[in-house]
């Protein structure tokens, strides 16, 4: 559970964004989306991989550019 304390004369806004920003961080959302179906673990590996593999990518070109 995501919990914050609101300080005194603290604006909504502020807390609210600290409150996004932890619950981010949390992973909570993540977490609750790959609760909602099951998926095999050799898609998921094979996902994984691919993930992976695009983000290498990315980052490879970011160095050349």
């Amino acid at each position: 559970m995501v919990s914050i304390n609101v300080k005194e004369n603290e604006s909504i806004d502020k807390a609210l964004k600290r409150f996004k920003k932890k619950f981010e961080k949390a992973g909570v959302l993540r977490e609750y989306r790959g609760r909602t179906y099951f998926e095999k673990p050799s898609v998921a590996r094979r996902n994984e991989v691919i993930r992976a593999s695009y983000r290498q990518k990315m980052q490879q070109e970011a160095m050349e550019a």
